[in-house]
């Protein structure tokens, strides 16, 4: 293994930490569980917000489960809303230098070559991780999508500039370490940031990957937060106004009682996800 590759790995082997934004079963838009949301059988129990709770007010809502997918017009000051995700620890792998992320570009192919560079056992649990980033990053694009993997700085930035142009900026969640409750409400000032975008998901891998992608029709949101125990927070959410080429059997359409294509879905962003937004 190169010396400079070895710099990066905070532990070698099977003994790696892996954590994320995406859950590695996800298969991208087209996949039940797209967005990293998995909450087993009871997903269409669980409290979203005052509109998929039946018209109840936002003072009858208490969030005591993650929130997941909701409605745009929840995006108000006061909603409840539980948000574990948003403080889990952040996931503080580096990319790689451009020419050594190059040498084994993330394909299916490169896969044997992949584990053996990272002395990961074929029936490991972190093999699983990577072998589904890897998935990740070849399937293929849905309609409208536009999508892109980086594993260096170099492709992260370069890509996100083909795809939007020079003048952009790079967006991220703000949670302060003093934020220890995950019960929050959304405060005043809840604005959009723009509806050209690329949101990039920090994969499962043994060093930094982002499966970045354009989806259009989709609306980002800089939102404000108040935690139960006084501290404030910004938390990026997007809005997806055209949902007609997902999935029947997405999670967010049993949680929320819809059918695809009808009305816009909005989710929050996991804790190390980052947003390219036009300047």
């Amino acid at each position: 293994m190169p010396k400079s590759l070895q710099a990066v790995l905070p532990i070698p082997g099977e003994s790696i930490s892996f954590k994320g934004d995406a859950d590695p079963d996800n298969k991208g838009v087209n996949d039940p569980e797209f967005g990293a949301y998995s909450y087993g059988d009871d997903s269409e129990n669980i409290p979203v917000n005052r509109k998929a709770l039946g018209g109840k007010s936002i003072n009858d809502y208490t969030a005591t489960k993650e929130t997941i997918y909701f409605f745009e017009d929840a995006l108000l000051p006061g909603t409840k809303v539980y948000l574990q995700r948003l403080l889990q620890e952040s996931d503080t792998k580096k990319f790689l230098p451009r020419q050594i992320a190059e040498s084994t570009p993330l394909t299916n192919d490169e896969l044997s070559e992949i584990l053996k560079k990272f002395s990961l056992k074929p029936e490991s649990k972190g093999a699983t991780y990577v072998k589904n980033t890897v998935k990740n990053c070849e399937r293929p694009e849905m309609r409208g999508e536009t999508k892109y993997c980086a594993a260096s700085l170099e492709t992260f930035v370069d890509s996100g500039v083909s795809i939007l142009g020079k003048n952009i900026k790079l967006l991220s969640n703000e949670i302060g370490d003093e934020t220890k409750n995950p019960s929050f409400k959304i405060g005043n000032g809840v604005r959009t940031v723009g509806g050209n975008e690329v949101v990039c998901h920090k994969m499962t891998y043994p060093h930094a990957v982002y499966l970045c992608h354009s989806i259009v029709g989709t609306e980002v949101y800089k939102v404000p937060l108040v935690s139960d125990d006084g501290t404030k927070a910004k938390a990026m959410a997007v809005c997806h106004k055209d949902t007609s080429a997902w999935s029947p059997n997405h999670i967010a359409f049993k949680i929320l009682k819809v059918k695809p294509g009808t009305v816009p879905i909005c989710h929050f962003l996991g804790r190390d996800t980052l947003v390219w937004v036009s300047n």
